[in-house]
């Protein structure tokens, strides 16, 4: 069959598109996620035209062939890891901007554009595109919208699916769908667009998108609040939101998150403290607003206030911030990053229900958090070397999303389920929304060829 696969995949495709070497393809096997099983592909394909994609998708129709859409491999959830015996469709050659549009606010782009080349072209124009995962200077558009991705600045601005208005999707049997809109609104039909947002590549592969731009905001000046807990910081952040403010970042590390980064970086962040809350504003007048947070900051109890003096001090913090999950990962090797998302005001109930998981189990867990929207990334240090540990390690993981259910909330707020959290979807959703979403891939996908075994 591989043989048979590959010389169908060449009638409609250059020799340099299609990998087959093992020493290669097996590279593209795994996305950055621990604990994810990976299978061996029987080619890997490089498309740089809609065309191409499309011959893929009927090639493997035909021949009953899974396919494995990637991206940069980013990825946090197993949800790019290789079936056994796929095609990896790794689109990241498709990777042209094509078109920005100041007037209609709008961008159009394919699926390989990294998101911080994307923020940078769109910056040219007086114009932004405030998703920004951590990983933007790595991570494509295809792959935030097949993970529907968030970042920093959500609290403010929102998420990937915000700004997805429209989408060229290429369909299990290789027919093109176009979705969406590129008008400021749009209600016509159901709302296709957001129902790929977030698929995993599961019932499609995305080929364009028609993106929103907002005017580029002032430069974010940064503040620094340190606290002597944990519970304390949280209070904080209640106070900031519940008191109308609108930060553009709202970010909380914990001790451990803390000394890890300046371990790697040497940032010379205060170690002296439990939690370090990071707030910023893009406001016309920044300082006021931070005045204001960093006064509510001091009556949750906030040990030290320290507003950054200007932009490039901003932006050491930022970098601080950014460099957190590799610094997790220095201090035993291997990490899982949870990505548990709560009600804001259960948050502090989040951060101490970790830390005496993280006691019950003699492990490390950091925790970083996009606060402002719940957003938690307690992330579990172990050595991969160790077998108890790395039991331990699987048991405390589920034990926090399991909390995160408790307290209101969701086992993923921006990572996606693949295949490390689809025990915990059926959980989350019920059996009939587990039954009425396999319909849904049914009705897109009936072969079950696009990413098979992941979500549910």
């Amino acid at each position: 069959m591989s043989r048979h696969l590959v010389d169908r995949l060449l009638v409609g495709l250059p020799p340099e598109a299609v990998l087959t070497d093992p020493d290669i393809t097996g590279s593209y096997a795994n996305d950055m996620a621990s604990f994810c099983p990976a299978g061996t592909p029987a080619a890997v394909v490089l498309p740089r035209t809609v065309e191409e994609v499309q011959h893929v998708m009927r090639t493997a129709t035909e021949l009953r062939v899974p396919v494995v859409p990637q991206g940069a491999r980013t990825g946090l959830s197993g949800g790019a890891n290789a079936s056994e015996g796929c095609v990896v469709l790794s689109l990241t050659k498709m990777d042209r901007i094509i078109e920005i549009n100041p007037v209609d606010r709008i961008a159009v782009v394919e699926p390989g554009v990294v998101n911080a080349a994307l923020s940078r072209a769109v910056n040219e124009h007086g114009l932004c595109y405030p998703p920004d995962p951590s990983s933007w200077e790595m991570c494509t558009i295809g792959g935030n919208i097949g993970t529907a991705s968030g970042g920093l600045c959500c609290v403010k601005y929102g998420v990937t699916a915000e700004y997805v208005l429209g989408l060229d999707v290429v369909l299990a049997d290789g027919r093109l769908m176009t979705t969406g809109r590129r008008t400021a609104k749009g209600v016509a039909g159901y709302d296709l667009t957001r129902l790929f947002v977030g698929s995993e590549g599961s019932l499609g592969i995305v080929v364009r998108a028609v993106l929103a731009l907002r005017p580029q905001p002032p430069q974010q000046l940064v503040l620094a609040a340190e606290f002597a807990s944990g519970a304390a910081a949280c209070d904080a952040v209640c106070r900031i939101m519940a008191g109308g403010h609108v930060p553009s970042l709202l970010e909380l590390m914990d001790r451990t998150t803390v000394r890890a980064v300046n371990d790697l970086a040497h940032m010379g962040l205060p170690e002296s403290t439990e939690a370090l809350l990071l707030a910023a504003f893009d406001t016309p007048d920044p300082a006021a607003d931070l005045a204001a947070v960093g006064a509510l900051c001091e009556a949750a109890g906030a040990t030290q206030v320290v507003p950054a003096d200007d932009f490039a001090e901003s932006e050491l913090l930022l970098q601080a911030r950014r460099s957190a999950l590799v610094a997790l990962e220095a201090v035993k090797g291997t990490t899982m990053i949870d990505d548990v998302c709560v009600p804001r005001s259960r948050l502090g109930e989040m951060i101490e229900g970790v830390e005496r998981i993280a006691e019950k189990h003699r492990l490390t867990i950091g925790v970083v958090a996009h606060a402002g929207d719940g957003n938690t990334h307690p992330t579990v240090c172990f050595d991969a070397a160790d077998p108890d540990e790395c039991r331990r390690a699987r048991e405390s993981f589920d034990e926090i999303m399991g909390l995160g259910l408790e307290l209101g909330g969701t086992i993923t707020g921006e990572h996606g389920v693949g295949v490390l959290k689809k025990e915990w979807l059926a959980r989350e959703i019920g059996p009939v929304g587990v039954e009425m979403q396999r319909a849904v891939k049914v009705a897109f996908d009936p072969l079950g060829i696009l990413n098979p075994g992941k979500l549910f």
